[in-house]
């Protein structure tokens, strides 16, 4: 009888976690290479990772909007010629596309005539001043023609900053000019075609053009994780383009506002991408990192088998052999659980199919 009550209490105390875990490993099963079972499984290796600070959260890759450029025409005309195509790599002030347009052709008319305006009282101010000296001219005539001359040089001017604001590059005498690149970078998009009537006021910009070595990725924080983020904290970020393989970010800023139907709130990540593999409008899955970093051992849950209160994973010895190992977790998040016990990193666990084989366990 007293056998049996310490028999009780152990196992009350294992059950609550008073004793550390001991070693156990139920029996092993053994597969041919060629075994059907072996393709419904997934078996990946568990290393160390930082502890993320919440469950990964949907996202999106964006652009950089301080390194983008969104081009559109400042005057309505027609496109009579295009320079670039998606994908090319412009610099500051190169021509992108070339405008054919009235009102370009205006403003050259205007400035043409205030520059032969201004000629002409020039003109007629040098003729007052040499009459004044020879006392031929009054000295108000004089002064007249002086202030014609300043008006005409105002009027110049005027018309000069407009034919520079609607052309910055210049203007042909046929009112045709070039649209420019005003920063450095890729070009992203093209909404533009020879021949194609533009306004000012178009919906979308004709030129997209960014430097995409800097993205953005934006993230609607849900309300209950404020408290466990903060600008300068890292992230990691995951797309389904590239299975397994994780991209680096900062949290550039956190908005001020919440979402009032969301309840959510907009988190702006900054990505360093030199080798262009991220896109933007690529979605994503980003997870803030805990700080102080914190190695941990992380396995998805898909790989965890529950018995009661205990935890298992099924753990590759050898091609082939898989034994049912006993853990303890530390932590347990929607999609991953952190390990306290158990296992070591590198060895290989199944991460997919763990049912498949605790079933053949259990026969």
């Amino acid at each position: 009888m007293t056998n049996i009550l310490i028999i009780r209490k152990i196992s009350l105390a294992l059950c609550l976690g008073l004793l550390p875990l001991l070693a156990w490993a139920g029996p092993q099963l053994h597969y041919a290479a060629d075994a059907p079972q072996l393709s419904f499984l997934r078996i990946q290796a568990v290393a160390e990772m930082p502890e993320p600070a919440v469950d990964p959260l949907n996202g999106r890759i964006a652009y950089d909007e301080n390194r983008t450029a969104r081009v559109s025409s400042p005057n309505a005309g027609r496109v009579t010629r295009i320079a670039v195509q998606p994908g090319d790599r412009v610099k500051a002030g190169q021509p992108l596309l070339w405008l054919s347009s009235p009102d370009l052709g205006g403003a050259v008319a205007d400035l043409r005539k205030a520059e032969a305006d201004r000629h002409l009282k020039q003109f007629a101010r040098q003729r007052a001043k040499i009459l004044l000296e020879g006392e031929v001219l009054a000295r108000k005539d004089y002064e007249a023609a002086e202030a014609d001359l300043k008006q005409a040089e105002a009027e110049e001017q005027r018309a000069r900053a407009r034919l520079n604001s609607i052309a910055p590059g210049g203007a042909g005498a046929d009112g045709s000019g070039a649209l420019r690149a005003p920063i450095a970078g890729i070009v992203a998009d093209r909404q533009v075609n020879p021949g194609l009537e533009v306004r000012p006021d178009m919906s979308n910009p004709l030129l997209v053009i960014t430097d995409s070595t800097h993205l953005w990725a934006l993230i609607d924080l849900p309300e209950r994780d404020l408290g466990k983020v903060r600008v300068g904290q890292p992230v990691s970020i995951e797309v389904d383009a590239y299975p397994g393989e994780g991209f680096s970010g900062k949290i550039a800023s956190i908005g001020e506002v919440l979402d009032p139907v969301t309840r959510r709130i907009q988190v702006r990540c900054a990505v360093e991408n030199p080798q262009r593999r991220l896109k933007p409008e690529m979605f994503a899955r980003i997870t803030p990192l805990r700080e102080p970093a914190h190695p941990v051992l992380m396995v998805p849950n898909t790989a965890l088998i529950t018995l009661g209160l205990q935890s298992y994973v099924f753990v590759e010895s050898a091609p082939g052999t898989f034994e049912k190992r006993r853990i303890a977790l530390d932590r347990q998040h929607r999609d991953f659980s952190v390990i306290r016990e158990g296992l070591k990193a590198g060895e290989r666990v199944v991460t997919s199919g763990a049912l498949l084989l605790n079933s053949e366990a259990v026969k």
